[in-house]
């Protein structure tokens, strides 16, 4: 039976939906995300009937769908609905596009025919008489279905291949990537699942299949879960909603769907903003003419592609839309099937969704980050140093040279090179990180640059470039990240990045980070969402995949090239001898300058003898570390030849095995600098004939003399031989020593290098029989007793004196000694089984180990606040076996009476030098804020309070970063050092 219809006005809207020959689905035009829509049946009108998932079609049913779907999909209508059926719930109306009555040009070309005039008035449509002429004259014309030609009848049903919904073994999906990977497929969507999911059918072919659209995942249309089936199987239905189970899932079996046929159910709802983006895919896609790209299947043979959808006259990509709509979330694992363009894109797309809090991101919280933007610090200057392949200290040209601020480290942004390794671990350069950094500083040393500073961010020691990591230490530092731009373009000819277009090269130059990703020497960070990056990231990451493209640097198959340098620095003296006849032969050698250890003193690289030495200018000497002008001599070094190309020669090798000659850079020779600028003394007591350019060399200094520059600003003529006697006559002693042992608060031992008691004890030790334990009852030692014990870390036997013992513990309830070893000062517990008697001749000879403090400066003991730390750092500075200081002893302490055990005895109060950097551990602990000059006293003498005078600067500057134990101000408030030394009175203690 059929009633009036509800609406009797005429509705405007937009089709949707074409489902068949005779039906369409309008939205109403209205402004909600999600607006109302009608399916409208073309009143009075039959159009042959479509097959459903496989199965053969009706004579001219696609045809007929076709002719209208392209007639009205996306297009403006005005409709009318015309009378309703209850029973089957449709509507059937009227519908015009512009001028034209839809129902008109469907029959005129022939594909509907119009049904007989309904039972019930008001079934038919107002237009009836005319489409049964219109009806008339297509039959005659022989159109459309009514074609007369031979076999069209049966050419026009399609003879569709079973479906692939809901049972993939009905589709071969690697046969069907693989035929058509990368390749775009024509299609036609014929549903719409959710936002991330079609159904299409791919043309020619007809199959049809359920494409997940690559890179994205929209929110869930909801699902019905049903609980009586194994392993709670969600079963899956194709409904028009399409409320459908997680695809992922294996299909159902037979049984189970059977017991799910009887089975309770339950629904589960759509997830926020699922409904959305259904319908955001259904107003671009459904029913429409798309590309589909297929990327991928997974391991349920489901397909993965990349869909594209028409608009106008170009092509969208269905997946960036919804992401950058706020509708899907870009999903790893699809993505990574993409091409990187691709993925890339989709990954900023979200990035930025998140931010503007879109749609499903309404409530996004980005995650905690360490990490924060630098505003408005641009500056230009001068490259000093290539630290590695991502980092470089440039000198600022709007501060003064040789001031602390002059010089700035910045770590090039969102790029990773490979690290240069830390010789005091012994670790090793990475593979292609020499050849990063050389890739610098033939390119940026000495070259004007603009820097962009571009965010901060608090790392681990262990985790920053170049860092030195204490064991169990929990420090960290802040790191400033910029891009640096290199002026002149054509320092960079032969780049690959220096003739790509990109927008890393604005007027501000050739982007130095750009250049090194493009080259293979550094990969470019995936940052975490909200964490800064680089405002050049695009960029970079289209220069890595150049990189990967070419396999240039690290993305090669090839070996990395071997480099093989013999490091002279860390050798000993007497190999330095044997390369000595060497270089002198060489005459002038080329050579580049890896560190300024001092004013004075350098460490080379020689590339064509392929070994680093330590190299120092003949007769002309610096002020040492301690003194005035000694920074200003460094900093002028830096500036002048830091990583520069010079020229050598080589005269001689002193003891220490440093290098000594003349230095040129671009045939200057930088001992003349130093002395014309006033910061060196020449030193020609040896005699002046063996030194290149000797007259310059005085000349130099003659000249910084009458101008009285720096060291020379107190000079009086004919008075510095005087002077110089008078240091000479307070000549300190100077011990060559290695550490052996850190103790806490500012205490270690040392041995003495080159005394010849420490060889004949080694000797003797090592002629010895140890291979017997002996027999227990006739070895009983005790306490000040000296014998052998066996090192627990490499099991070596050495003198020991017994400290305290025997005694159990709860570990190891056997006899157990505490030893202090007498030639080294470390102490331990020892089992009976690690003991040996010792030969009275050898036990009788002191201890080698003599007990030192680093004098002038109070260091935390181990229990007092960053004592932990001081001891730590200490160690990481002094603790190699290779590696030898200077003690200059400033005082002895006897307070401590008669050897006992570790920290007993006579100290001696020392400054501790490192000879190879030339500078004292003193001022190193005083710098990082693990230390605090003693007190001054109105009893101290002149050579203590210049001391003082020459550290205070080292306390001043980690005062001012509030470094350690100055984080919360001026911790110098103890007054323990107020009254005079206590008077020693008959050896008490």
């Amino acid at each position: 039976m059929a009633s009036a219809a509800g609406a009797t006005g005429w509705l405007r809207g937009r089709v949707k939906a074409v489902p068949s020959g005779d039906c369409l689905v309008i939205m109403g035009s209205t402004k909600a995300e999600i607006p109302p829509e009608k399916t409208i049946t073309l009143s009075s009108l039959v159009a042959p009937r479509l097959a459903r998932r496989g199965g053969v079609d009706e004579p001219f049913a696609w045809d007929s769908r076709e002719y209208l779907r392209k007639l009205c999909i996306g297009k403006e209508v005005i409709f009318k609905v015309d009378y309703t059926v209850p029973s089957i719930g449709r509507e059937f109306g009227s519908v015009f596009l512009g001028d034209k009555n839809v129902a008109f040009l469907v029959v005129s070309e022939g594909w509907v025919k119009v049904r007989d005039q309904g039972q019930q008035k008001g079934e038919a449509s107002p237009y009836l008489v005319e489409l049964q002429r219109l009806e008339e004259q297509a039959k005659q014309q022989g159109l459309g279905r009514w074609s007369k030609v031979p076999g069209a009848l049966e050419a026009s049903i399609r003879n569709l291949p079973p479906s692939a919904i809901g049972d993939p073994s009905n589709l071969d999906a690697m046969g069907l990537l693989a035929a058509n990977k990368g390749r775009p497929i024509q299609g036609i969507v014929e549903q719409v699942r959710d936002g991330s999911t079609v159904r299409v059918y791919l043309l020619p072919g007809f199959q049809f299949v359920q494409v997940f659209v690559a890179g994205i995942q929209a929110p869930s249309m909801g699902r019905r879960i049903v609980s009586d089936v194994i392993h709670e199987t969600e079963a899956t239905t194709d409904d028009a909603n399409g409320e459908v189970t997680n695809e992922t899932r294996p299909p159902l079996t037979s049984a189970q769907r059977l017991a799910a046929s009887s089975a309770s159910s339950t629904e589960v709802a759509p997830d926020p903003f699922g409904r959305e983006a259904k319908h955001f895919t259904e107003i671009r896609a459904l029913n429409r003419d798309v590309r589909i790209v297929l990327e991928g299947v997974d391991k349920f043979s489901n397909l993965i592609g990349s869909v594209y959808y028409p608009d106008g006259d170009t092509a969208k990509d269905l997946a960036l839309e919804l992401v950058q709509n706020g509708l899907a979330k870009f999903v790893e694992w699809s993505a990574n099937m993409m091409e990187d363009d691709a993925k890339r894109k989709l990954k900023a797309a979200e990035l930025q969704a998140k931010k503007d809090r879109l749609r499903i991101w309404t409530n996004y919280v980005p995650p905690a980050s360490n990490s924060k933007a630098i505003h408005d610090l641009n500056f230009t200057g001068k490259v000093v140093e290539v630290v590695s392949g991502d980092c470089v200290i440039v000198a600022d040209d709007a501060v003064t040279y040789g001031s602390p601020s002059a010089e700035r480290r910045v770590n090039l942004s969102s790029i990773r090179a490979p690290r240069m390794g830390n010789p005091r671990r012994d670790e090793k350069p990475a593979p292609y990180a020499r050849e990063a950094r050389e890739f610098l500083r033939s390119r940026l040393i000495g070259r004007p640059v603009n820097v962009s500073m571009e965010y901060s961010r608090k790392v681990n020691l262990a985790d920053g470039p170049n860092a030195v990591t204490v064991s169990g230490s929990a420090d960290s530092r802040v790191m400033d990240f910029g891009s640096v731009f290199l002026v002149s373009p054509s320092t960079a000819e032969g780049d690959d990045s220096a003739s790509a277009p990109s927008s890393g090269k604005q007027s501000a130059g050739i982007n130095v980070a750009e250049m090194v990703v493009s080259r293979g020497f550094a990969t470019v960070i995936r940052h975490r969402d909200f964490e800064e990056r680089s405002n050049y990231y695009d960029a970079l990451l289209a220069a890595e995949s150049r990189a990967i493209n070419g396999k240039k640097g690290i993305h090669s198959a090839k070996d990395p090239p071997v480099m093989h340098i013999t490091d002279l620095t860390t050798a000993s003296a007497k190999k330095a001898r044997d390369f000595l006849p060497f270089l002198q032969r060489s005459g002038r050698l080329t050579a580049v300058v890896e560190y300024v250890l001092s004013g004075h003193r350098f460490k080379l690289l020689i590339p064509k003898e392929t070994c680093s030495i330590a190299f120092s200018f003949s007769g002309v000497r610096c002020p040492g570390r301690d003194e005035p002008f000694s920074d200003e001599a460094i900093a002028l070094m830096r500036r002048k030849i830091l990583q520069r190309d010079v020229e050598i020669e080589i005269e001689t090798v002193d003891r220490t095995g440093t290098f000594l000659g003349s230095l040129w850079e671009s045939r200057t020779n930088m001992a003349a600098t130093l002395l014309e600028a006033g910061l060196a003394k020449l030193q020609t007591s040896f005699g002046s004939d063996r030194i290149p350019e000797a007259s310059l060399l005085a000349r130099s200094e003659q000249s910084a003399k009458q101008r009285k520059l720096k060291i020379w600003e107190n000079f009086i003529e004919g008075q510095e031989d005087a002077n110089y006697s008078t240091s000479e006559a307070k000549q300190k002693e100077v011990l060559k020593v290695v550490v052996t042992e850190v103790l806490g608060g500012g205490k270690f031992y040392v041995q003495t290098v080159s005394d010849q008691k420490v060889a004949a004890i080694q000797q003797q030790l090592g002629s010895l029989n140890l291979q017997e334990p002996p027999v227990v009852g006739s070895f009983n030692p005790v306490k000040g007793d000296i014998v052998l014990a066996q090192f627990s870390m490499d099991n070596s036997w050495n003198r020991a004196m017994i400290v305290n013992g025997p005694r159990a513990t709860v570990e190891s309830p056997k006899d157990r000694f505490e030893v202090f070893y007498i030639d080294y000062g470390n102490q331990e517990m020892v089992p009976y089984s690690g003991l040996r008697p010792l030969d009275p001749a050898v036990s009788s000879a002191p201890g080698l180990a003599q007990l030192c403090s680093l004098a002038y400066i109070k260091v935390p003991n181990l229990e007092g606040d960053f004592g932990q730390e001081a001891a730590e750092y200490l160690s990481e500075c002094t603790l190699n076996s290779s590696k030898e200081f200077r003690a200059m002893v400033e005082e002895r302490d006897t307070s401590g009476g008669k050897i006992r055990g570790q920290g007993t005895g006579t100290i001696l109060l020392v400054t501790l030098v490192d000879v190879e950097a030339g500078s004292s551990i003193n001022a190193a602990m005083l710098q990082e804020g693990l230390a605090r000059l003693e007190r001054r006293k109105r009893w101290d003498t002149k050579e203590r309070q210049a001391a003082l005078d020459n550290l205070e600067e080292f306390q001043d500057k980690a005062k001012r970063e509030r470094l350690r134990m100055w984080q919360y101000g001026d911790v110098q408030s103890d007054d323990e050092e107020s009254a005079p030394p206590p008077r020693k009175a008959g050896g008490r203690r």
